[in-house]
């Protein structure tokens, strides 16, 4: 009787391996030596190598102590520059929380444009189409109930600026208000009825919303929001509330953009500190980590590592510039012959395929504006916002504020509410800071030009061409900028791309 050997799945595994292992032919590396075999090929190293660092010196594979010194700055400003652009989301939310501190405490105090935002503000492509409520929450000390007024339009992102929920119109009161509990994350005591439980990934929440204006009047949103909205700890749900704080913000000159220096670190470091290290992934904590951010340490580097990280800073913001001004994805535009690109791509979360991160149309997005929900890039038919984005005109060249140019809106705008066109900095990514107190054009433009066939010109330059005032954006010569083209209520024209907006042409 013959025996049969009946192998496993391990055993199978492991045959399969070694069947496509390299082979080894040729003579033995060291002909002198009985146990030598050939050398298999890229697996050891020159004595020297050149690279960009340099000129690298091994002996026998060892690297002497001058390479090894160079290879680990090279990590350290590699691993840097990469947290860097990680952590543009976190950190643009903190310099935007840290800038409205100075007006009281979270859950007390909640900013307010009353007539509207202005290019005095530096605000990462903030609007001056809807009056915008700024209010920022922190559930460490327990559940927080925060009461939504009607007919708004908002969201909540958390600390690492992630979508949480939206609130208003497309959340889940839908448009009518109501009281959202917010539980702190890792949360376990008992849940009330009678709330939009939200269970919070870290303490500190932002919940920007959006109301409307009236006939151009913002005063009714204004009203609504001061005489409905209320924050208070779920504990005190049956007492007196204390009155929030409203702070109208319109016409100040404030600044919530990060910085591009060492000091991004230190905001970085803050919201590390603050926030619970399970609330984000471990490849984004260990970059963090390995530049000497680390949750309940002190962030203390020393000279070299301060050298280092304050270049990488500076590398890490050009190369987000470059990202966003020379975008290489062709999925990131609108259109195959057109200059105007999504403010999305890859969704909301910036993913390739559920589960993969876009860094790039990650990065595009954070460096350019703040602030994600699904309702700024899903197919809501009327409701919701849409986003074109552009820093070229009609032949790919860069916008120049010395030169004039015309956009040509078709007729039949397929908004149910309202477009609008703003023109902003390519430094600073805000209102572009010129005569005009808000750098825009738009359906809700008073006096605004409409062409015969219905169509709307829009002109951009130092000087607006006669009669053309009310559709100019002024521009300033020296300076680039860019535009967002906002649709609010966009139709099914917008999607299906049966209806176009023009390209920015240069004017002779």
């Amino acid at each position: 009787m013959r025996a049969h050997l009946i192998l496993g799945p391990t055993v199978l595994a492991v045959l399969s391996v070694a069947a496509l292992a390299q082979p080894l032919s040729g003579p033995p590396a060291d002909p002198q030596l009985k146990f030598s075999t050939p050398a298999p090929a890229g697996v050891a190293t020159a004595d020297k190598v050149e690279t960009r660092l340099g000129t690298l010196n091994f002996f026998d594979g060892f690297p002497d102590k001058a390479s090894a010194e160079k290879l680990f700055d090279n990590v350290d400003f590699q691993r840097a520059v990469q947290a860097y652009l990680l952590a543009i989301p976190a950190v643009s939310q903190v310099a935007n929380r840290n800038a409205f501190k100075s007006f009281g405490p979270p859950n007390t105090v909640v900013p307010i444009f009353e007539q509207l935002l202005d290019s005095r503000g530096l605000v990462l492509t903030g609007n001056n189409d809807t009056v915008y409520s700024w209010t920022w929450i922190d559930v460490s000390k327990g559940p927080l109930v925060l009461e939504v007024p009607p007919k708004v339009l908002g969201t909540v992102n958390d600390m690492w600026q992630r979508w949480v929920i939206d609130v208003g119109i497309t959340g889940p009161d839908k448009g009518a208000g109501g009281k959202y509990l917010f539980l702190p994350p890792g949360h376990k005591g008992a849940v009330p009825k009678g709330y939009h439980v939200v269970r919070s990934p870290t303490f500190g929440l932002w919940v920007p919303w959006r109301s409307f204006l009236v006939d151009g009047d913002p005063k009714p949103g204004v009203e609504a929001v001061k005489k409905f909205t209320k924050i208070y700890p779920l504990a005190d749900a049956a007492k007196a509330h204390p009155p929030l704080t409203f702070v109208n913000m319109s016409g100040k000159p404030f600044n919530t953009i990060y910085p591009a220096d060492y000091a991004f670190w230190e905001l970085l470091n803050q919201v590390v500190q603050e926030e619970p290290a399970d609330s984000l992934d471990p490849v984004q904590l260990g970059f963090f980590q390995s530049i000497g951010i680390r949750k309940g340490k002190p962030f203390a580097p020393d000279e070299r590592m301060k050298k280092i990280l304050t270049e990488a800073a500076a590398v890490g913001d050009a190369t987000a510039r470059a990202n966003l001004f020379h975008t290489r994805a062709k999925d990131a535009y609108y259109y195959a012959d057109s200059n105007w690109q999504r403010g999305f791509t890859g969704g909301f979360k910036f993913q390739t395929e559920p589960g993969v991160l876009n860094l790039d149309a990650a990065n595009f997005y954070y460096f350019l504006a703040i602030l994600v929900t699904p309702a700024m890039e899903k197919e809501l038919i009327g409701k919701g916002s849409q986003y074109a984005w552009t820093a070229r005109d009609a032949k790919g060249n860069p916008l120049d504020g010395g030169k004039t140019y015309r956009l040509r809106m078709p007729a039949n705008v397929p908004v149910k509410d309202f477009w609008s066109v703003i023109v902003y900095s390519d430094q600073t990514r805000s209102m572009i800071q010129t005569d005009q107190r808000s750098p825009a054009v738009g359906s809700q433009t008073k006096g605004l030009q409409v062409n015969a066939d219905g169509s709307i010109d829009v002109w951009f330059g130092p000087k607006a061409p006669p009669g053309m005032e009310n559709n100019w954006v002024q521009t300033v010569p020296g300076r680039g900028w860019n535009t967002v083209l906002r649709m609010y209520g966009a139709l099914e024209p917008w999607f299906n791309k049966t209806w176009r907006p023009g390209e920015i042409e240069l004017q002779p």
